[in-house]
């Protein structure tokens, strides 16, 4: 395990000034992994008019089809990035979905679309594992929550970009316009990782082994090498964790209702609220970046003050978050017009992202450094294939469901079945503050 969160009163180090500027690249790339995933449902809309897409169909390439090769192919790339230089695995990551996404707006038809999407779901995989990894080597413990915080603004600046920037283009030239000059980006972005960002020392910023453990006890020429972790060791080490299993599995039913939001807002908002794209870019672009934003920053401020006093806060935060927002989401999806929709929407916005810094800070202070990149993708994968793969999905064969009894209204009956789902969240956090407290409670005891 390593070294846990500073204790009440210990100082903490500050990280390198060049940490930040690492840090701002990575929140770079993440913003344009982020921006180029959501493009399609931003751009649903024009798609269905050019493509004949239906709202299911939507669904299994936004959520199923994508996350399959996103999360699977996690693993085996976060296992290499932990052996190997994560950099490079980020910045040919980079470059291998900003091309896909390039393809997407060639695609003459909804199988040719599907095949892009899954391409830039198998880049994808090699982005926010290593990114995670490389940061935790950049920053101390004490500041990780922070730190991490910062690059998960990347998901509501890529989201709030997504939307200015996709539906300004697609109202004023055309969908695919969009997803060729993100793309673009893209690339050159990933020249810039390679070029600038160096790969830290694994594990050198973490607290340093006790006297009776340090390597001077052992005459140099009988020192060994310490072992890297093996792939299903570390696998059997992330499963067999109670914490650790538990936080993946309450994030899955967090994204559950996140991802489904996401895939499907916008054109819940132009089809049943009356909304046009111009619009779009500026109103709900706005309420998609700020909220989230603020969310993320201020779970991440809040989870390295808190964690010090009680490490059970990792699992609380996240459920108070989700019990406000709840109540908030029904109304947005009751009311009557746009406007009203957005009002309400805003605090859950960003309530809904209590979740993410909290669980990617645990995960990244319970594991060996060695062991970070796989540790993280294991996370990705849980929460992934439960919110991103099964999300959408479920949501666009709702909407297809509910269109025979509910055609002016399809997404708006579908909507109102994701709330139960924030009652099993928020459950499930509870449940894990528990496990935490006991698992704590088991570490200081002679």
């Amino acid at each position: 395990m390593a070294a846990s969160p500073s204790t009440p009163g210990a100082p903490v180090a500050r990280p390198a000034p060049r940490a930040w500027a690492v840090l701002g690249i990575l929140c770079f790339v993440y913003v344009l992994n982020f921006l180029d995933r959501q493009l399609l449902s931003i751009l649903a809309k024009p798609i269905q008019d050019d493509l004949g897409v239906t709202d299911g169909q939507l669904g299994l390439i936004s959520g199923l089809y994508f996350a399959v090769f996103y999360c699977v192919l996690a693993i085996p790339v976060g296992w290499l990035a932990d052996r190997t230089n994560r950099a490079r695995v980020l910045a040919l990551a980079c470059a291998l979905w900003s091309a896909a996404t390039a393809a997407c707006g060639l695609a003459q038809s909804y199988p040719q679309l599907a095949a892009a999407r899954m391409a830039v779901g198998v880049g994808e995989a090699g982005g926010v594992p290593p990114s995670y990894a490389i940061i935790s080597d950049y920053f101390p413990s004490g500041t990780r929550g922070t730190a991490l915080s910062l690059f998960n603004l990347g998901p509501p600046i890529g989201q709030a970009l997504g939307v200015a920037f996709g539906a300004s283009i697609a109202a004023a030239y055309s969908w695919r316009d969009a997803f060729i000059w993100v793309g673009i980006v893209g690339v050159l972005a990933a020249v810039v990782v390679w070029t600038f960002v160096r790969e830290p020392k694994k594990g050198g910023l973490d607290t340093a082994p006790t006297p009776a453990a340090e390597p001077e006890a052992v005459p140099a020429q009988e020192a060994k090498p310490v072992a890297r972790a093996g792939f299903w060791a570390t696998c059997r080490m992330f499963f067999a964790n109670p914490v650790l299993r538990g936080m993946a599995l309450a994030c899955g039913a967090t994204q559950f209702v996140t991802y489904a939001l996401l895939n499907f807002a916008t054109l819940f908002l132009m089809r049943e609220k009356g909304m046009t794209l111009q619009e779009v870019a500026v109103w709900y672009a706005l309420v998609v970046g700020v909220p989230v934003g603020l969310g993320m920053f201020v779970s991440g401020r809040l989870i390295d003050r808190l964690a010090k006093r009680s490490k059970a806060a990792y699992a609380w935060l996240p459920a108070i978050g989700l019990a406000i927002a709840a109540p908030l989401f029904a109304g947005f999806i009751w009311a009557p017009d746009w406007p009203l929709a957005l009002a309400l929407l805003a605090l859950p916005m960003g309530l809904n992202y209590f979740y993410l810094s909290p669980a990617v800070t645990l995960v990244q202070e319970e594991v060996r450094p060695d062991q970070r990149v796989l540790s993280g993708a294991l996370l990705l994968l849980v929460m992934n294939l439960i919110g991103l793969g099964l999300g959408p999905t479920y949501l666009g064969a709702a909407s297809d469901f509910f269109r025979a009894s509910h055609p002016d209204n399809s997404l708006q009956m579908a909507f109102y079945t994701l709330l139960p789902f924030y009652g099993l969240a928020i459950v499930m956090f509870l449940g894990l503050a528990a496990k935490i407290r006991k698992q704590s409670a088991t570490e200081v005891r002679p």
